[in-house]
C-alpha cells in the first residue's frame, strides 16, 4: 500500500523583495510600488520504508534561487498585451497607454508572464521546478503546489499533478 505526505517549506529565507504594478486593462494601472513576498512550497511523494519522503534540501535550495534571482528588482511583464517593453541599452524602456516608462537594465527583470500578480509569479515559481525532470521523478513527486503571498492574508497558487 502506498502512503502519501506532503512536505511544506515556507522558511524566512524563502522570499523576495520587487518591485511592479498590475495592468488591469489597456488604459488602467497601478502606480509602480512593491512588496515583501513570501514563498511556500508543498511537494506530495511517496513515503519510503525508512519514514522518509526525499531530502527536501534540493527543493529548498532551488527555492532560495529562485527568489534570489526576483529579489531587489522590478519586475516586468514581458507577455502583457498592454506593454511594449523595447531593449535600449542600458535601458529598458517599458510603454503602457501613451507612458513610457525607463528602467535600468540592472534594476529590472523581466519575465514571460501576462501581468505581475500573485497568481502569475506562483506560476512562474512552479514551471521553474518543472524543468527539474529528473528529481520530479526520482523523488516521486506527485503533487506540486507554489503559494506567493504579496502580504498578510493575501496570496495566489498554483498546483501541478502528475
Amino acid at each position: 500500500m502506498s502512503r502519501l505526505s506532503t512536505i511544506e517549506l515556507f522558511r524566512e529565507s524563502l522570499k523576495f523583495s520587487a518591485g511592479h504594478f498590475t495592468v488591469f486593462s489597456s488604459t488602467h494601472r497601478e502606480n509602480l510600488h512593491g512588496h515583501d513576498y513570501g514563498v511556500h512550497a508543498a511537494f506530495t511523494t511517496l513515503i519510503e520504508d525508512e519514514g522518509l519522503s526525499f531530502d527536501y534540501r534540493f527543493y529548498e535550495e532551488k527555492v532560495y534561487a529562485l527568489c534570489r534571482q526576483l529579489d531587489k528588482a522590478v519586475l516586468i511583464a514581458e507577455r502583457c498585451k498592454y506593454l511594449t517593453v523595447n531593449d535600449e541599452g542600458d535601458h529598458y524602456c517599458v510603454h503602457f497607454n501613451g507612458e513610457k516608462i525607463m528602467l535600468l537594465k540592472r534594476d529590472a527583470k523581466i519575465l514571460p508572464l501576462y501581468n505581475i500578480t500573485v497568481e502569475e509569479l506562483s506560476s512562474w515559481f512552479l514551471q521553474e521546478l518543472l524543468l527539474e525532470t529528473e528529481q520530479l521523478e526520482k523523488h516521486r513527486i506527485q503533487k506540486i503546489e507554489i503559494k506567493v503571498k504579496s502580504g498578510l492574508g493575501r496570496s495566489g497558487s498554483a498546483t501541478w499533478l502528475k
